[in-house]
């Protein structure tokens, strides 16, 4: 490599050649300055990354800081399988390994995440004052091992008191920020 990959200066003995720790191609030491931890390759103290791998380490360390706890824990909503008119109550969370959607209630679902295909978030109205709309469930469509076809699954967010709506909505802000980090992450 003998110029950097971002902004082509010509590699010598004064302008060295630097490694984003995370794409792995090469910068000199403006364009590759930033220091980020990277927890996921094993890199917990900050190591050198190119500006746009430090800023989606950045916003992956917030996911892990805050919104995985949110979705292992899980929530309650109301499943609806495919164009059924029976829904069913089941706490959805996200398995240990973060590989699986677990979803628990009288039947049982095991969905791999590399399987989701679409995940759509449903909202409602408007905030006071103009804000941010409120997400009340979500449609996720993926394919079942062994079939080319797509399955889809409704989330409600339940309206009965015994379950924590805002709980709900916490999850599904946590697994819109999830679905963002995987479509960057797949676009890499």
């Amino acid at each position: 490599c003998p110029r950097c990959m971002q902004c082509d200066t010509k590699f010598d003995f004064i302008t060295r050649k630097h490694h984003c720790r995370r794409c792995g191609k090469c910068f000199c030491d403006k364009c590759c300055s930033k220091k980020v931890p990277l927890p996921r390759m094993c890199f917990v103290d900050p190591v050198r990354q190119c500006a746009e791998c430090a800023l989606i380490s950045q916003k992956e360390a917030e996911f892990y800081d805050k919104q995985l706890k949110v979705l292992m824990n899980g929530a309650t909503f109301f499943v609806t399988l495919g164009t059924s008119d029976k829904s069913e109550l089941m706490v959805c969370r996200l398995s240990n390994n973060q590989r699986y959607l677990v979803l628990d209630g009288d039947s049982h679902y095991e969905i791999e995440i590399i399987q989701i295909s679409t995940v759509q978030i449903l909202t409602e109205g408007f905030t006071p004052g103009g804000g941010n709309t409120r997400a009340i469930g979500m449609i996720l469509q993926y394919k079942v091992p062994g079939s080319e076809e797509l399955t889809q699954m409704k989330f409600t967010a339940s309206e009965d008191l015994s379950c924590n709506k805002k709980l709900s909505a916490s999850w599904l802000a946590a697994m819109h920020k999830a679905t963002k980090l995987l479509y960057e992450s797949r676009d890499q």
